[in-house]
């Protein structure tokens, strides 16, 4: 059992939104794994609002489980969110990082810590799920790492995921960041630290659905590029002068056709341009619109997640925590 005053070798990190069915052979698989490396270590599980008994199953297990430690968020924030509670939480010298739905195979743990052992600051892993995961999702996922790539100049190979190991000098760095749409996989490359990747075969999940819809996933994308990248808007500054172009070409047409004694035609085609260019312009408009959104939420300073109620290392319950008392505690425990 670890102690309250013990920090462990290693951290589990796991949010988890109406994953009821999972927690239980989650808790189990990760004991397994990680009883037999002899390493000090806590498993920590962020509750993202769930609508069914996953809450009552994290408590369940903790009478089970010691080295367990529970995280009810008040609402459902979001999967980035949720993580980013269970990484201001963990107190280990090292943070592993997966979902919990068992996709991603506890028993790649110990090649993760030997690789962090092996003097690597972040471990992460790639995915190989051609068996598990449809050809629409997959590639989707590919296209959105390779425009990432181009918008942003941060490399993503294709098949990244939220599971992976990072040191704590990495955790501390990370928790610094104030980005106002996360995106955890981007900023642990931008942070630079050394790296090395690891492939795994992904399972199947063991019991419920995805809760990742195309909204989901499409919410996701737009808030990784608008966070790191400004080149829409240096897209949107070319498309207006190019489109500036098309409408000074128009004019000068209208003029020398005017000046020629000729009947102006093709109004059909003038409507047509400003139809184009005003499609444009609201474009450039809704880009403009989205970083001036993001600014107005950094400028309002919530809180990127709210705490409800906590299963501590001591069986105990704390209610009404938010981030700046779960960094306090996480502090404290470093001490």
């Amino acid at each position: 059992m670890n102690s309250v005053h013990v920090i462990p070798d290693i951290s589990i990190v796991a949010p988890v939104f109406n994953e009821e069915g999972n927690i239980a052979a989650l808790i189990d698989r990760l004991a397994a794994v990680m009883d037999a490396s002899g390493l000090q270590y806590e498993v920590v599980l962020v509750d993202d609002g769930s609508s069914d008994g996953t809450w009552a199953a994290i408590e369940e297990a903790r009478a089970l489980s010691p080295n367990l430690k529970g995280f009810r968020l008040s609402r459902n924030f979001g999967h980035q969110h949720a993580l980013l509670a269970g990484l201001a939480s963990a107190r280990g010298r090292a943070v592993v990082s997966m979902d919990g739905d068992l996709q991603h195979p506890p028993e790649i743990i110990p090649e993760l810590i030997a690789a962090w052992q092996n003097g690597f600051h972040v471990v992460s892993t790639k995915r190989c799920d051609e068996e598990v995961t449809g050809f629409f999702k997959r590639k989707s996922s590919q296209l959105f790492y390779q425009f990432f790539y181009w918008l942003a100049d941060i490399s993503l190979g294709t098949g990244t995921s939220d599971f992976r190991l990072l040191d704590r000098k990495v955790v501390e760095e990370l928790l610094r960041l104030k980005d106002t749409d996360l995106f955890i996989r981007g900023a642990v490359e931008w942070l630079g630290f050394r790296s090395t990747v690891i492939e795994f075969n992904m399972d199947e999940r063991l019991s419920g659905t995805s809760k990742y819809s195309l909204r989901r996933m499409m919410r996701f994308a737009s808030g990784a590029i608008v966070s790191f990248s400004a080149k829409p808007l240096k897209i949107g500054i070319w498309l207006g002068f190019f489109t500036s172009l098309i409408a000074f070409a128009e004019i000068g047409y209208v003029f020398w056709a005017y000046a020629n004694g000729y009947t102006v035609p093709g109004w059909a085609s003038i409507l047509g341009v400003v139809s184009l260019l005003f499609g444009i312009m609201f474009i450039i408009l809704g880009i403009l619109g989205t970083y001036i959104a993001r600014m107005h939420m950094a400028l309002q300073n919530r809180p990127h997640f709210i705490i409800s109620e906590v299963i501590d290392s001591a069986g105990g319950k704390v209610r009404n925590l938010d981030e700046k008392n779960v960094a306090d505690r996480s502090h404290a425990g470093k001490q």
